[in-house]
């Protein structure tokens, strides 16, 4: 399938598929989108709800580790704050290297000093655990979303799989009942869709369901809590 790099409405690059006329990222933003659903209705919801003023440790999974921006702003939460973060990413077909040479990330996010850790965390090796930095762990799993097999393992998920619309044998019940089953009580799923079948397919497994604000360029985005 052709694959190519495109330029998002917020400056930041993010991967195009034209044969499914579906991006890695949102085109109105991918860093926007990234820091709106994961960040702000994900990890800060989940660190606020919890209330706590002490260290926190939190075991994330993503589904789609695709270019690594979801991670890597992850990464830069743990920066100069008590969260300590360890991330397991999931990916089915890994990005290859030319590509992620031709990502802006690092200096849209005006981190140039971290390029060393945006490469880091694609050339790491895969299926092993990689201290990234002191409040930063990485795994890297390669296999499809529905040999997830992991129970109440993880605080907090980043839904970010390719659409519905190309991919619906990613958006159901059973791979949702997998996804409740590998989080942790009280834990929370977000993800930048929005569709009624979606929801309904959370619900049915039991997860309690919010509709939320979305990103640029979508009127709504949903979280799931167990």
């Amino acid at each position: 399938m052709k694959r190519e790099i495109i330029t998002t409405a917020d400056g930041s690059s993010t991967i195009h598929l034209p044969d499914w006329n579906e991006q890695y990222h949102s085109k109105h933003g991918a860093i926007q989108e990234a820091y709106h659903v994961f960040i702000k209705h994900g990890l800060h919801h989940f660190c606020h709800s919890e209330r706590s003023e002490e260290s926190q440790e939190i075991a994330i999974l993503e589904i789609g580790f695709g270019t690594g921006l979801n991670a890597f702003i992850t990464y830069l939460e743990t920066e100069n704050s008590n969260i300590k973060i360890d991330y397991v990413g999931v990916e089915g077909y890994p990005v290859s290297n030319k590509e992620i040479e031709l990502l802006n990330y690092t200096s849209e996010l005006k981190q140039e000093g971290k390029d060393q850790i945006f490469k880091m965390l694609h050339n790491c090796s895969w299926e092993d655990k990689h201290r990234i930095s002191r409040h930063f762990t990485l795994a890297k799993q390669q296999k499809m979303f529905d040999k997830i097999d992991d129970v109440n393992a993880f605080n907090l998920i980043y839904f970010d799989a390719f659409g519905a619309r190309v991919q619906p044998e990613l958006w159901t019940e059973a791979i949702f009942k997998i996804m409740y089953t590998a989080l942790k009580q009280n834990g929370v799923l977000v993800t930048y869709a929005a569709k009624g079948s979606v929801r309904r397919a959370m619900e049915a497994v039991e997860f309690t369901v919010e509709r939320l604000p979305g990103p640029p360029g979508k009127r709504e985005m949903l979280r799931a809590t167990k």
